[in-house]
This record gives C-alpha cells, structure tokens and sequence, in this order.
C-alpha cells in the first residue's frame, strides 16, 4: 500500500483540522479533511429568545468576529419581517468591511505569506537592494535602507537567541522557496508592520460596536446611538463626529496599507511563483451569496457583491441559488460524526437540519482515519447536490461574471502583470490574488458608505434602530428565516426556526464547512480535497505544497466546530487510553 501522509494539526489557522494524503509516489491520489472538534452552538441556541441569538452565534469564532452576529440578527429580522433604518445598514457595511480588510491583510501576512517567504533567507538580503526592490513597486514611507537594517536586526535577535518565537516551526531552506534574499527582508518587515497596523484598524469595530473582538450588535438596527450636539457630545456610547472622525483615519489607513503594501506584495510576490497558477484548483464550482446592500437587504440587485452560483468553470452563466429552497442547499452526514433520523446518506435543508451527535471515530493516538466511514466533525453541504468552492476566489468570480467594471479591471490587471490567462484564477494562486484583489475593493467602498452616512446625519437622519415587533406578543406563532453575508472566508447563513417566541431549531453552514467538509454519500470530494489531488511533494516530512494550498482557502475551523453545552460542560470527552 502507497505512503499515507498526515499533517495534523495543520497550524496558522483558527481551530483543529487534519489532513491525510494517500501518495502515489510522490504525488497525492487522494486527501482527506478532518475537523477533529465537534461544534455544538446549534444545541446551546434551542430554547432561547432569537433575539439574544446573535451573542450565542459570535462566539462561534474568534478570527471572524463579528459576521456570525450579523447572519444571526439578519435571520431573525428575516424571520419577522424586520426593517432596519439606513443608516444601520451603511454601519453594518462599514463593520463587514473592515472585518475583511483586517481579516485578509492579517491571513496574507501572518498565516499565508509564511508559506512562500523564507523568513532566514532574509538575513542575507542587502538592506540597501531591499530599499531598491521596495520603492520600485510601491512609495509606501517605510522603505529606506535604514528600515530594513532595522527590520534585518530585529530578525538577526531572534535567530540568534535561538528562539524564533513568532518564526519558530518554519520549513526554512525548502527548495520550494523561490524569492531573493531582499524580497524575503521585504515581506518579513511588512509581516511586522501589520501586526502594528491591526492595533489601529480595529478601532472601527469599538466606535459602532463597543468592542473587538465581538462587537455589539441588535435585531432591528445597531447599537450605537448618533449625537448631532456641538463639539462632540452625546454621552460615552454615541457617535458623534469624534467617533466618525476616527473612523475616517481608519479608513483611510486600512486604503493607505492595502495599496501601498498589500497589492504591491502579492503582485511581487505571485511573480516568482506563477506555476502554482496551475494548481490546487478544487472543485470547479463556486458560490456566493453577496453582501453589502445598498438598503433593503431582500433587495438582490442591490448588493455589492452579487449572489450566485458558476458550475464547471462557465462565467458566462450565472446561476441565482435561493436560501429558502427546500431542494437547493442541504448537508450531509455520511462521512461525518453525526446522525440523521431519516438516515445518514440523506441530505438535509437548514430548516430540517439536525445536530445529533455520532462519535464511531478512533481513539487517539491513531495512526489514520477511517475514510470509508465517517471521519470528520464538519458535515458536506452541497447545492443541488453539487459541491461549492467559497470564498474570496468565488466571489472575485461571480462579481467578474456579473460585469462589475471595478472587479474585471483589477483582474485583467493582474493577469496582465504575471502574464498569466484567465484560468489561472482557478488556483491556489489564483485563490490568494483574489483576496488581494477584493480588499482593494471593498476598502474603496468604505469611504462612500462613510460619505452617505455623514450625509444622512447632516440632513437630520439619526436613526439607527427600529423598535417595530420587538416585542414577541406581536410575532407570528411560527416563523422562520435565513440570514446571509458574505464572511472573509466565504458564504456564511444562519437559517432560525422560530415556535412561541423561542428558537426551535437554529443551523448555521458556515464557510470552512463548504471548503473543508468531508465526502458525501455520493463520494464526490470537498473543495480541500479536490484541491490536493496531483500535487507533487519535494519531501513528505516537510509538506510545505500541501500547506500552501490548504492555507490558500484561509482555514477557520473554529466556525465548524465547538465544544460546550449551556453550563459550560464539555460535549463530548475523548480520553488517551
């Protein structure tokens, strides 16, 4: 029997995931993914006010930390038919949007870059060729040749002290590692940048919601009153125009890093690497549900990023998926640690869906999973029936097809400077530019939701939230309702089904299960699974490609799974025999 590699836990990323690689040589005929946690916030969610769902639902992950809160509120307002006023939708885009231009800036540097940049290289690099490289792609202040012997320094300290800290468990001198010295110093001093520049960034998130991580939020509106008094009044919680002013210097921060730094690095980088624009693929199908309404969140055509579904790579048709159709999306459970009480090979819509769990897995240690059973925590959504790539590289796609100008010069960009055609989007490449690309965007489209909402208070528009149906005496008996966004890491819903006024069934599909889902009971693979096959290793004790492409996705298995019942008691105890 052929070689089987397992890399587990698969580290910069948020939660547990493993990987198993059945080899063919040195080449992968097949992975599998496993999410090793089990996640339990649908069986914490029962029984209570679905207006406190979203405080439940925001604790599902502590990278994204703000977009399970908007799908839980979007779902119940959804459910009872609750508008909100337009300045809290202009608010909750200014939110979203900085939880993206954080997030991917953030991915990029701390948890992907690492896959392509030789941190010890960088200590052979020529500060003042640095310098050169630096300012022949950006004019970014920070790049004189005294920066970076700094940086340089900085770096020799930790090698030298024999604890890299940040920079330990690298596979440091991989040949797969192709960028000069001075690219590396580059890449290693924005590394550090970035960690100064979030401290900054996140600030937008405590002036609308009170606090990062988690923010604030509230069914029918935000939770932030708007003060028009003179010279800044209105209490410690308003916005007034000291907090918007903060919020500009945010804005124009998150676009000053993302065009000086972000975009030039990825196109600096991409270049040394543009044969793994002919890799890691996945599935061929990709999905987004949009997000960023003009107003009317039900209004579709409104949205800045449109919702659709691109089957077998075809851009020229795009395919409207429907959230509440009963036969569109559904989970399975064949190849997952859960049950069904229709039987484990059916597949279930949100609304019915059900979380019963079903360990029949090893104990650890164990040597492998066992594939041809179950095998994973994370349940395999599909659309009818066919399995969905999400995320930043689905959506870039859908918003090309769809002919936003903004998406289609930004790509075209792009594939001009590496030379490359459109089909090398559909990579690990492919998947990492994509990110870049959209947190150019959406970092744009924050200053004019900033505009209009400083625009709509200077008219007398102050309102923020909608007191209509709050309270339950004037809901319906039953009701139900989906909430969506689009989370940096992909389509994200929380479908509710409210009875009496209390949650009766709560299902949430997030993006990491989409990605990372195991095989369903038709055998068709995941779009982590699918995105492996073929790949070659140079050394299978050093897995660097597969890391590359897994890190491609930017992995959050924290959103697939959680450990703990109501009173804070373990769901499911594994013991080492």
């Amino acid at each position: 029997m052929s070689e089987r590699i397992v890399v587990d836990p698969i580290t910069r990323i948020e939660g547990h995931l493993r990987i198993e690689a059945q080899m063919d040589g040195d080449a992968i005929a097949e992975a599998y993914s496993s999410g090793t946690m089990v996640r339990g916030i649908e069986i914490i969610l029962r029984g209570r006010d679905p207006r406190d769902a979203w405080a439940f639902a925001q604790r599902i992950c502590g990278v994204c930390t703000l977009v399970h809160g908007i799908a839980s509120i979007r779902a119940v307002e959804d459910a009872l038919d609750y508008p909100i006023p337009p300045n809290a939708q202009l608010i909750r885009n200014l939110m979203i949007a900085a939880q993206f231009v954080h997030d991917h800036v953030m991915h990029f540097y701390h948890l992907h870059a690492l896959d392509w940049v030789d941190v010890v290289s960088a200590l052979k690099a020529d500060p003042a060729a640095t310098s050169a490289l630096a300012q022949s792609i950006s004019d970014y202040a920070k790049s004189s040749p005294g920066y970076f012997r700094d940086m340089q320094n900085k770096l020799k300290a930790f090698v030298e002290s024999g604890q890299l800290g940040i920079f330990a468990n690298g596979y440091w001198g991989h040949p797969a590692y192709k960028l000069p010295p001075e690219a590396n110093l580059m890449a290693v001093a924005h590394y550090l940048e970035a960690l100064a520049w979030q401290r900054e960034v996140v600030k937008l998130h405590t002036i609308f919601g009170g606090k990062n991580p988690h923010p604030n939020f509230l069914v029918g509106g935000v939770p932030c009153a708007i003060s028009t008094e003179p010279g800044g009044g209105g209490g410690g919680t308003a916005l007034n125009d000291t907090g918007l002013a903060i919020v500009q210097n945010v804005i124009d921060e998150m676009r000053r890093f993302v065009d000086q730094v972000y975009l030039p690095d990825t196109l600096a980088i991409a270049g040394f690497y543009k044969d793994w624009a002919q890799q890691g693929e996945g599935v061929g199908n990709f999905l987004a549900y949009g997000d960023f309404p003009a107003d009317d969140p039900d209004d579709l055509s409104s949205l800045l990023v449109p919702r659709g579904v691109i089957l077998n790579r075809d851009l020229s048709t795009l395919h409207e998926p429907d959230l509440n159709a009963e036969d569109e999306i559904q989970e399975y459970v064949s190849h997952s640690w859960y049950d069904y009480s229709v039987g484990k090979d059916r597949a279930l819509h949100p609304y019915h869906g059900e979380t019963e769990l079903h360990y029949t897995g090893p104990k650890p240690p164990y040597e492998h999973l066992d594939v041809d059973r179950e095998y994973s925590w994370l349940k395999s959504p599909r659309w009818k029936g066919k399995p969905m790539e999400v995320g930043p590289l689905a959506r870039v796609l859908v918003m090309y097809a769809s002919g936003h100008a903004r998406t289609r010069e930004l790509v075209d960009m792009t594939l001009r400077k590496l030379d490359l055609p459109i089909s090398a989007l559909y990579s690990t490449l492919g998947r990492t530019a994509a990110r870049t690309l959209e947190t150019k965007i959406f970092a744009d489209a924050m200053q004019g939701w900033q505009d209009q909402l400083i625009a709509n208070i200077r008219a007398g528009d102050v309102k923020t939230f909608n007191a209509r149906q709050w309270e339950p005496s004037t809901w319906p008996r039953e009701a139900r309702g989906v909430g969506y966004t689009e989370a940096p890491r992909g389509a994200l819903a929380h479908w509710v089904v409210i009875r009496d006024g209390i949650i009766d069934n709560y299902q949430a599909v997030v993006p990491s299960t989409w990605n990372a889902g195991p095989r369903d009971a038709q055998g068709q693979s995941g779009p982590y699974e699918a995105a492996l096959k073929g790949h070659r290793l140079h050394d299978p004790t050093q897995p660097l490609e597969i890391l590359r492409t897994i890190h491609s996705f930017d992995p959050c298995i924290a959103c697939a799974v959680h450990v703990v019942d109501p009173d804070g008691e373990p769901l499911v105890e594994v013991k080492i025999q």
